[in-house]
């Protein structure tokens, strides 16, 4: 650091002195009731939260929405809820388009031959059986490809890139996740006859990233894939050799028609039936590749052995709802059918864990004016499990959004995304990415936070949905 630096340094922080000095000292911190507190350090040493993710991940597998396998998972976990001693264990079924993997290879043909890893996308359409032999066309971030001229990848497969890295908040997947979700649909608008993009993933292994991509009314779904980022990058680094590059796909998932997928519901039942519905859970579908440890077995797990402890304390003023959500990856469907059904029930809160099962570092809230003391006894009480206050409006969450949108409260409980990304939606979903000290650390919070909300005296009226 040069002198000037120093000095400037130096200065600001003499101008700064008196104002930092002048400010108001903090509020004291709520008081944290001695049954919050001892519920939530009991729950530093939970078993529950693993054998549920152990149990659903050995004993069913993946789970694929919509089919056998998301319906032996339902089947899984009514036993399990019934056994555990929630009230009023059922399954609420809908029916949904069916999507199934097929083959899946591509080949770089020239100018350099390379074999490469990838993954068809959710409701990505099909090559014919023997695939296709076309020119690829680059675009190293979504912006170039929606900067093409109209037409210009006609009879041409269009790759995506993208530069996703880790971040604690999972902003990164906002960022570029839209290579994914919309960039198959925009350059089938362009003409491309298929797509490839680069895995919206933060790992650097030859696991390719599935995951859904939307297809517009009037827009005929293309071949969609991922590459694993080590081959995307090899494509990249042979396009700036400057050589014409062709590709071999072939692609060969396939629409299935209507199945039926469902939400398998289960209560705590309150005191108050009145003071309204405490709605929690995460969604028991999962992408094929790998068991959804992560994503998102760790999530009805966490949700449902804190809903237990509350449980085994007594009854709760609130009823606690947990759901367990069904066909989440290929478009919430679940969740959307949760408020088609109970939209007109009272719900006083809601919260999903869909975001592994690392640490928790903060938590946000959209609390009316007339439950400010909650979120206040919240912070008191998660503040020993290193969880801090977020200065944003909580509202996260594709299961309980459809719920929120009607006015009810978010509990937003943040989970660590730093390694996230680099499993999510991979073969490497499986039991070993579980940490089980961070579980449990979930489970705490979580049970921290069933605790004051559903007890708490305050009227949990409607609220403004985040936009």
């Amino acid at each position: 650091m040069n002198h000037r630096i120093l000095a400037a340094a130096f200065a600001a922080s003499a101008l700064a002195a008196p104002s930092f000095a002048q400010r108001d000292a903090p509020a004291a911190p709520a008081p944290v009731d001695a049954t919050v507190a001892a519920l939530r350090d009991a729950a530093l040493t939970d078993d529950l939260a693993y054998d549920i993710v152990e149990g659903l991940t050995t004993e069913v597998g993946q789970r694929l929405a919509a089919t056998e396998a998301e319906a032996r998972a339902r089947t899984w976990a009514v036993a399990k809820l019934t056994a555990l001693g929630f009230k009023n264990v059922h399954v609420e079924t809908y029916t949904m388009p069916v999507w199934l993997r097929g083959v899946e290879t591509a080949t770089v043909t020239a100018p350099f031959p390379h074999d490469l890893k990838l993954v068809a996308l959710g409701n990505s359409g099909a090559t014919p059986a023997a695939g296709v032999t076309l020119p690829v066309v680059i675009f190293k971030t979504y912006g170039d490809l929606a900067n093409a001229p109209a037409g210009s990848l006609t009879g041409k497969i269009a790759y995506i890139g993208n530069a996703m890295e880790p971040t604690q908040d999972g902003s990164s997947y906002g960022a570029y996740g839209p290579a994914r979700f919309v960039g198959p649909a925009l350059a089938a608008s362009k003409g491309a006859a298929a797509v490839v993009i680069r895995s919206i993933g933060t790992d650097h292994h030859r696991n390719p990233h599935t995951g859904g991509t939307n297809w517009p009314e009037g827009v005929k779904p293309i071949p969609a894939a991922a590459l694993s980022v080590p081959d995307a990058e090899l494509l990249e680094r042979i396009a700036r050799r400057g050589k014409p590059i062709t590709m071999h796909l072939t692609l060969t998932p396939r629409f299935a028609g209507q199945g039926t997928s469902g939400n398998v519901i289960a209560d705590v039942p309150g005191s108050d039936p009145g003071a309204g519905i405490v709605l929690i859970g995460g969604h028991l579908d999962s992408w094929d590749l790998g068991t959804g440890a992560i994503d998102d077995a760790s999530g009805v797990a966490i949700t449902t052995a804190a809903a237990k402890r509350i449980m085994d304390a007594g009854t709760p003023r609130r009823t606690i709802r947990v759901v367990w959500f069904g066909a989440e990856e290929p478009g919430g469907y679940g969740g959307k059918d949760y408020a088609r059904v109970h939209g007109g029930e009272p719900h006083a809160a809601a919260g999903e864990s869909d975001f592994g099962a690392d640490r928790v570092w903060r938590f946000e809230t959209n609390l009316p004016d007339s439950a400010k003391p909650v979120g206040d006894r919240l912070a008191s009480a998660l503040a020993p499990l290193g969880i801090s206050r977020g200065a944003g409006v909580g509202g996260d969450g594709t299961d309980v959004g459809p719920t929120m949108a009607l006015g009810v409260a978010a509990i937003d409980l943040n989970q660590s995304g730093i390694r996230y990304f680099d499993t999510h939606h991979t073969p490497d979903d499986v039991l070993d990415r579980i940490d089980p000290e961070q579980l449990r650390q979930n489970v705490a919070a979580w049970t921290a936070m069933l605790a004051i909300v559903a007890n708490a005296p305050e009227d949990i009226g409607k609220v403004t949905p985040r936009k």
